[in-house]
């Protein structure tokens, strides 16, 4: 079945690898295909460990106490809320825009380093597939919630009604409900089809009739075929070229919300690649704070390498400095662009009220990450995870400055006013974290958080040679 995959896939083998750039561990090392099964696969098939309880019971509840606060936020109003004149939008579409761009990482590791034939993807990008997903459905929460009559949104769809009331196609939010639903369903159809050959795996070592069942039937009746697999690499090849021009859209239109506005700070046409970039960045440390803890509690650092963390550290990096030549470009164009409105605007970004934000976001988003160029911290677990952590502060700090400073102090000075979030505002920030760790522990539990077939096809076993060790012959 490997075998088949690699001839689908990759075509001829490639040369062997200069030692620098050994492919990492598991393949590496020889491990036989039953390992890997045994592996990866055991993890779903034996008991629940308890970190896995002491992580899911807490983040149930914090998920139940964000939805306890939705519901009282719509029988009362988003008043509870600390949005006022003139800060109409606050934590609430900062946290929107915080989750959509995590979910980006997942398609940039899935489908663009696909496309590439970067097989150092393999171990990580079914977890970045995932955390996609549940990233995407904690950001559809708040702009329904900040409707205020969430029973109405089906009133964002183009459904015939006798009210004759359609959306606004003019509106960048409505851009935002079909450029972000698109992105859920084409990534969920990439995350799915991916999954089907290690359904079939779970299917075939299930030891319960039940677990043979519901496994069965998401696999579809795989047999590993050379059909299957062609009909398999020729679907997850399409949906590959689908996802990619998603990355640059989705968080385009996303940034119209903002450069379609008057809003000084916001009117401007660099936010799009700005916000693409930021949203990889987002999601690139939040693959990082995900990946890092997970090797080491289930015992993966056999196939989730130093070499595959080091090579997501030098992505990292890259996106990093992306942002930083955006942020850089963006004060460049309001200094030299002649607007008085726009330069106070970052004035006031970086020596106003928000001043304390700002500086912490521009020394975890752009400073902290620099240390990345060393290879003893992208060689080190524990560093690498305290630099993820801060990036991702740094990116909520990055779209709070964003969308908070350039309104508290508008046109009219007698407006002006400091913006401060309330306890409910908190609440269902948490929440929402509470909301998607429910999720990705599920998914742990439930579902090989590695793609067991394409780390097959990179063992020695799967390419067979005369030369190849595993085959008999001579290194």
């Amino acid at each position: 079945m490997a075998d088949a995959f690699v001839d689908v896939f990759g075509g001829v083998a490639p040369a062997p690898a200069p030692p620098e750039l050994e492919r990492e561990p598991a393949a590496s090392r020889g491990r036989s295909l039953g390992w890997v099964s045994d592996r990866i696969a055991g993890l779903v098939e034996g008991g629940t460990p308890r970190w896995w309880w002491w992580a899911f019971v807490p983040a149930l509840g914090v998920t139940a106490a964000g939805g306890g606060l939705a519901v009282y936020l719509m029988s009362t109003g988003v008043g509870v809320w600390g949005v006022m004149v003139p800060v109409a939008w606050a934590w609430d579409i900062t946290n929107f825009v915080f989750w959509i761009g995590i979910g980006h990482a997942g398609t940039l590791i899935s489908a663009i380093l696909f496309l590439l034939r970067q097989e150092w993807r393999t171990p990580i990008h079914r977890v970045a597939e995932a955390m996609t997903l549940f990233a995407v459905i904690c950001a559809a929460v708040f702009p329904l919630i900040h409707m205020g009559r969430l029973w109405l949104a089906w009133w964002l769809l183009p459904l015939p009604n006798a009210n004759g009331i359609w959306p606004q196609f003019q509106s960048p939010l409505m851009w935002d409900v079909f450029a972000v639903s698109t992105y859920f369903v084409v990534s969920l159809l990439f995350w799915y089809v991916g999954l089907i050959p290690d359904l079939a795996t779970l299917r075939d070592r299930a030891a319960t009739r039940g677990r043979r069942i519901l496994y069965g039937l998401g696999a579809l009746g795989w047999t590993g075929s050379a059909r299957h697999w062609r009909h398999y690499a020729a679907t997850y090849l399409l949906l590959a070229g689908l996802s990619t021009p998603l990355v640059l859209s989705v968080h385009s239109v996303v940034s119209f919300d903002f450069a379609v506005s008057q809003v000084p700070g916001w009117h401007t046409t660099l936010f799009p690649p700005y916000f693409v970039a930021g949203a990889v960045f987002s999601g690139l440390g939040m693959v990082l704070t995900l990946v890092i803890p997970l090797r080491a509690v289930c015992g993966l650092e056999e196939v989730v390498g130093v070499g595959h963390i080091e090579r997501m550290c030098k992505l990292t990096l890259a996106a990093c400095l992306m942002v930083a030549y955006a942020q850089g470009a963006e004060l460049c164009a309001a200094w030299y662009g002649g607007s008085e409105y726009d330069l106070y605007a970052f004035k006031n970004r970086a020596f106003g009220p928000y001043a304390w934000a700002y500086w912490t976001m521009v020394g975890c988003a752009l400073v902290a990450p620099q240390l990345f160029w060393f290879k003893r911290v992208r060689t080190r677990m524990a560093a690498v995870f305290m630099v993820s952590i801060l990036i991702n502060v740094g990116m909520w700090l990055e779209r709070f400055v964003i969308i908070v400073t350039p309104l508290h102090r508008d046109y009219l000075p007698a407006n002006w006013a400091y913006f401060q979030p309330t306890w409910v505002d908190v609440g269902q920030a948490v929440g929402a974290c509470g909301l998607f760790l429910t999720l990705f522990l599920l998914f742990l539990r439930f579902l090989p958080m590695i793609a067991i077939a394409e780390i097959k096809a990179l063992t020695p076993h799967a390419r067979p040679s005369p030369m190849n060790p595993a085959h008999g012959g001579q290194p």
